[in-house]
């Protein structure tokens, strides 16, 4: 079969048997789905995926081990994000794709990676009946955050904060879940904009959505809670209120999707807002044909 990609079109043996990943959001949705894995990047793991830590390493989320990659004999190579750029390189040794989901179309990109992934693997109805059940969940979260106020999303970094706002990263959360932002001109920066105490407690906020970026990739800093803590956050509506939510680092960091971890990062949104999603209805099944497998 030919799966278009966001670096082209590559044609993929059906069921291949030895696959590789360097990206983890695919590695998730392999993982619901069952799909055996040969290879991943070595990196740390969010719990979800803690399984895979003695899985033959690849090489680094960024730089691929060639001599391992060779030495696997791969059927299939993904990459993504931050391994795109070694397609090329890969591409030669192996059927490759590159499963990028671009900040401004996240749902849609995580959607039809999915469906790429079933395509290959002949799992069609059961990613079909997976993003069905995502899909009721953003749902019922959408509807709850759209009444809750304005939101700001801040990762911090080494003692630093940075925001995030509609079309980041994280951008999702309001462009997707519902948030208002706070504020509507925060830089679209793969980083975010660096910004101050003082420039929290001015735009107050009723949520502050916490990413904390040094326990994600596990650096020794100061916790998010730590640097937030102070006299300027704490007078914010969202402080005062104790609507402040802790997102799961690594998941959103990370990994950044895929049907496993997307469940797990709709429920850190969902749970503080009140939301019960295990309990959220599902929308009636439509007939929809497959989408086109690229970006």
């Amino acid at each position: 079969m030919t799966v278009s990609h966001s670096q082209g079109e590559t044609v993929v043996a059906r069921n291949p048997e030895t696959v590789l990943t360097f990206d983890l959001a695919t590695l998730s949705t392999l993982d619901v789905l069952g799909i055996e894995v040969a290879g991943v990047p070595e990196t740390g793991l969010p719990e979800s995926l803690a399984h895979y830590s003695d899985t033959p390493k690849i090489g680094s989320l960024f730089e691929p081990d060639y001599e391992a990659v060779n030495a696997a004999d791969p059927d299939l190579v993904i990459v993504a994000g931050r391994s795109a750029a070694v397609y090329p390189q890969l591409a030669e040794m192996a059927p490759t794709i590159d499963l990028t989901v671009s900040a401004d179309d996240f749902l849609a990109g995580q959607k039809r990676n999915a469906e790429i992934i079933g395509q290959i693997f002949g799992m069609e109805e059961q990613v079909e009946a997976l993003w069905a059940d995502i899909e009721a969940k953003i749902e019922a979260v959408r509807a709850r955050a759209a009444e809750a106020g304005t939101a700001m999303i801040v990762m911090t970094s080494g003692g630093e904060v940075t925001a995030y706002g509609s079309g980041s990263r994280f951008g999702w959360i309001h462009d997707e879940l519902g948030f208002t932002p706070v504020i509507e001109d925060i830089q679209e920066a793969t980083h975010g904009e660096a910004i101050s105490f003082e420039f929290i407690l001015e735009a107050n906020p009723d949520w502050l959505i916490v990413i904390d970026r040094d326990a994600a990739i596990g650096q020794q800093a100061e916790a998010a809670a730590q640097i937030l803590d102070n006299e300027l956050v704490a007078q914010t509506t969202a402080w005062s209120s104790g609507q402040v939510i802790y997102l799961d680092s690594a998941n959103w960091y990370l990994v950044s999707g895929g049907l496993g971890t997307l469940d797990d990062m709709i429920a850190d949104i969902a749970i503080p807002l009140g939301v019960d999603i295990e309990s959220a209805p599902e929308p009636e099944a439509t007939a929809e044909p497959a989408a086109e497998s690229g970006e």
